[in-house]
This record gives structure tokens, sequence and C-alpha cells, in this order.
């Protein structure tokens, strides 16, 4: 598959691209952005994974508040089987002849068969690009925000909620500043803590993307920020929201990293009503801490949780688990025990198996 790698062809008219399944995701962006189109497709691992992936995974990005999910981007594909090739000659925006096969092609993880070529959405280049980011007293009032946001239906290409553990984590990889920029970010965190009472081991923080023309983003701005401040948020700045934006593809080199320093670690995620968000993130890290304990692991883990996706009626929530196993006799069966448990509990807590990263589960059948 690394050698079908090709643009076959790109309709301008009807904004739409033919490509052979192989190509990497960055790859195609940057063919695509060379003559001023996108596939707004950005996954976190975008500088890896190829189309043929997101389809076996129903893969969901970043951006997708604007450009959707795969299965929203996808206009034809083809499937090589063991009894021949499956797709449709269709092009059109939809049909109803029937149940979708495209439904049984997203999300096979390659049991039906291999995706060889694929027709995707693709749209012009957004005019501005525009970072920013919210800051909160704690978790629980952001998940109101984001639920609010939700419900006006009002929410920009991204927009991520991070947790006081991950916060925290961002603060510690900033770069070193300069004295001037040192001594305006002092006076930043006076700011927020003393006249603001922010508590520093409580407070969460949400980053933003804003895409579109001038006027938009500016009113997307507006708006974001009103409705941020009915739930006690202040702005962050763009700076802040661009590094924690990037953030998200600097975690996978921290866990390698990570290896070489006997930690091990890993993400998984969920789907689950608004409802039940608080919730389930409490019960999630609380049962991850006892398992730790129960399983010897000596040193505090990392045990943290952002929502990344809104919906009408739910989000999308990731966790971020590592630990150190120095001491631990069996690191890898504890990894997966204690992994195992949180999943058991994000079942028990009203969420699913997984939001976007696959996975066949009877229980879920």
């Amino acid at each position: 598959m690394t050698e079908m790698d090709r643009i076959l062809w790109m309709d301008v008219e009807n904004l739409t691209v033919h490509v052979e399944a192989g190509i990497i995701g960055q790859d195609l962006e940057r063919k695509l952005a060379e003559k001023g189109f996108t596939s707004g497709h950005e996954p976190d691992s975008l500088e890896f994974s190829s189309v043929g992936g997101w389809i076996a995974t129903r893969s969901s990005g970043m951006k997708k508040n604007v450009y959707g999910n795969i299965e929203d981007m996808v206009v034809r594909m083809k499937m090589v089987t063991p009894r021949g090739t499956l797709g449709r000659n269709f092009l059109g925006p939809r049909n109803s002849i029937g149940p979708d096969i495209h439904h049984f092609m997203l999300g096979s993880e390659g049991l039906l068969g291999v995706v060889t070529e694929v027709t995707l959405k693709i749209r012009p280049l957004p005019e501005v690009r525009r970072y920013g980011s919210l800051v909160f007293p704690s978790f629980e009032p952001g998940v109101a925000f984001m639920r609010e946001v939700a419900r006006q239906r009002c929410a920009p290409a991204s927009i991520r909620l991070m947790d006081n553990m991950q916060f925290q984590m961002g603060q510690v990889m900033r770069p070193a500043a300069s004295f001037w920029k040192a001594a305006v970010d002092s006076l930043k965190k006076i700011y927020v803590t003393k006249f603001k009472g922010f508590d520093p081991d409580q407070m969460a923080a949400c980053t933003l993307l804003f895409e579109g023309t001038p006027d938009e983003v500016a009113i997307q701005e507006k708006r974001l920020y009103d409705i941020a401040a009915m739930f006690g948020g202040i702005p962050g700045g763009e700076e802040n929201g661009e590094r924690g934006y990037l953030f998200t593809f600097v975690i996978a080199y921290v866990r390698d990293l990570g290896f070489d320093y006997s930690f091990l670690s890993e993400s998984f995620e969920t789907s689950v009503p608004w409802s039940r968000v608080v919730e389930l993130c409490r019960n999630v890290k609380d049962r991850v801490q006892r398992e730790c304990e129960k399983h010897g692991i000596t040193y505090p883990p990392f045990n943290s949780c952002r929502v990344t996706q809104t919906y009408d009626a739910g989000a999308c929530v990731y966790f971020y688990l590592a630990f150190n196993y120095t001491g631990v006799s069996d690191p890898i069966g504890a990894f997966s025990e204690i992994e195992a448990a949180a999943r058991d509990e994000i079942l028990s807590s009203g969420g699913s198996l997984s939001h976007h990263h696959g996975g066949w589960m009877q229980a879920h059948l």
C-alpha cells in the first residue's frame, strides 16, 4: 500500500479528489495546498496515517466541526475483497437505493477487504486561520462551556478542553522565554491566580482554532469568548492556543521518549452523552488510580483526560495514561490490566468502547 500514494484526479468544479488509499495524510494535504485546497481531515496521526487507514478505523480529525468525520467526507471508495471488488460508480452527494455499502467498509479494519481508492470532498484553503485559548477555574465549568457551544452549534474548526494535569504538563513543556516575555507571563499569572482567584491545581484550559474569512472568524471569536465568560472562562491568548493545538502532535513523541526512562503510556478514547461526561471522567481517573496502586506502581501516574470533539448529544473524551514501571515485575501485563479496567469503567459509566480508533467488540453488537 505504501506505493499506492498518488492523487489520480482532482475535480475543482465539484470539489472532490480521487486518491490511492496508501497516500499519507500530510502528503495529501501538502499536495492539495499547492493547488489551494484542503481535505480538512486532521487526525493526531496526520503525519503517519494513510487515507485507507482513515477509512479502516472510521477516523475523526481535530477539525471535524467544519469538515466532518471521515464518513462525512467520503464520496466513493473501492475495496478489494477475496470475492471481488466492491464499490459504486455514483459520484453524487447522496442516494437512497438501499443500505449504503460505504457503512460496511468504514471501520471494518481490513476484515472485509482492502480499500485501494477513495474519492474525498475537498474545500478551498481558508483565508484566515487563527488560534485562541481559554482558561477556566476548573474542569466542570469548562465542560459546561463546551456543552453550550454544542447546543448553540457555533463550534469553531477545533475546540478542545484539557483537564488540570494536561494543562500543567503543557506549562512545563513551554519553551524558554526571553526576560521580557517571562516578565509579561508572570504578570498574567498574577492576574489569573490573585485577581481572578483561579487555583493552579484546579484550572482547565481550552484550545481553539478558527478558520474562515476575516469577518467569519471575528464573529466566531466574539461569540465563543462571550459564551466562555458565562462560565467563568477568560481568554488565554493566541500563542497558548497554537501551542496547545500542536501539543496534540507532540504527545506521541513524548510517549516514545518515555520508553527510554521506564515509562509505559498510551491513549484511548470514548464517546459519551453530555450528561455523563464529568462523571465518566472522574470515575475512569479514580479507577486508574486504584488500579495503579493495586499493581504496585510506586510513582504517581500521569492520569489525564480532555474533551476533544463536540456533538449535539455528547462528546468525545480522550484519556492519557502513563506510569513509571520501576520495580514492577511484569510492566506490560500490569499496563494491559490497568487499561482493561479503565475501559470497563468507561462502559459502566455510559461511554462507548471507542469514538474513532476502531475495534470490534461483541458487547457493542
